[in-house]
Parts: C-alpha cells; sequence; structure tokens
C-alpha cells in the first residue's frame, strides 16, 4: 500500500514502551510527527531520535506530538529509551502491519544482497488526521529541523 500528502493516514494502535499503546486517532487535534527507523541502537536510527529528543521542546511548544516506530520490541524500546533518554514515545510494529500500511516496509539492498526492511521515513499529521508532509529514504543530518519548519507551518 502507498499512501501520499493529503490522504487520510491509517489508524493503528501498538504497544510502546513503557509498557502502554499509542492510538493515532487517539491523538486527534494535534500534530503528529510519525517517523519510521529500521533498528534501536543502531548509529544512524540513534542520531535521528536523540536529534529528536533535542528538538522536543519546540515540538511540545506546538502541542505536537512524536512518535518513533520500527519493528523492534517495546521491551527493546525501554532499553533504547531509558540508554539515550528519549522523551517521546516509540511504537513496537512487530507484526509489521502499520510498516506496510504506510508503505515504509520494502525492498531492501546492501552489498549486492536484498532483503526486506524499514525505509527510514518521516510524516507528519494534522489534527484532523490528514497527512501533509512526506520524507522518505530520510538522511539524518538536519532533517528534524525541517520536520519542526513543516509542524509549525500547519
Amino acid at each position: 500500500m502507498s499512501i501520499a500528502v493529503g490522504d487520510k493516514a491509517p489508524d493503528f494502535d501498538l504497544l510502546t514502551d513503557g509498557g502502554g499503546h499509542v492510538k493515532l486517532s487517539d491523538l486527534k487535534g494535534k500534530p503528529v510527527v510519525i517517523y519510521f527507523y529500521p533498528k534501536d541502537m543502531t548509529p544512524g536510527c540513534t542520531t535521528e531520535s536523540c536529534d529528536f529528543r533535542d528538538q522536543h521542546p519546540n515540538f511540545a511548544a506546538v502541542n505536537a506530538e512524536i512518535i518513533g516506530i520500527s519493528k523492534d520490541s517495546a521491551a527493546r524500546h525501554d532499553k533504547f529509551k531509558a540508554k539515550y533518554d528519549l522523551n517521546f514515545t516509540l511504537a513496537s510494529d512487530e507484526e509489521n502491519d502499520t510498516c506496510e500500511r504506510y508503505g515504509v516496509w520494502v525492498e531492501k539492498s546492501m552489498y549486492g544482497k536484498k532483503y526486506m526492511g524499514i525505509e527510514r521515513t518521516t510524516l507528519v499529521i494534522d489534527g484532523e488526521g490528514v497527512i501533509r508532509n512526506i520524507w522518505s529514504k530520510v538522511k539524518v543530518k538536519g532533517h528534524v529541523d525541517e520536520v519542526l519548519a513543516a509542524v509549525k507551518a500547519l
């Protein structure tokens, strides 16, 4: 499945760090930033998550929620969150349903070997649940600043 700017964001209900869960439809009325990332504790994913952590006060100032989603377990998210003092929700999509509905579960290639994995992707969803921005194949450096600017422009 693929999604596009202007589409209604597919709802999800996922387990999160701390033994909780997050449901997109429960966040109606506020902007939501969802970033899909391949794996906890890896260099690029750690940098991206720490950038969101550092900018969290600026996202909170415009009432925006940040949700990081990967296939890692909620228990692994707890370790990742504790190690890097992350201050936002990490959701677990172990069943891969949400990744597939958002079109981020794709064929990738490394050193000539093909495999399936999460394509680093960020979305901004407005308070009505409509996708307003999509960044695919995200390059981490400077990305969070661009996302913050898009949220402020809503």
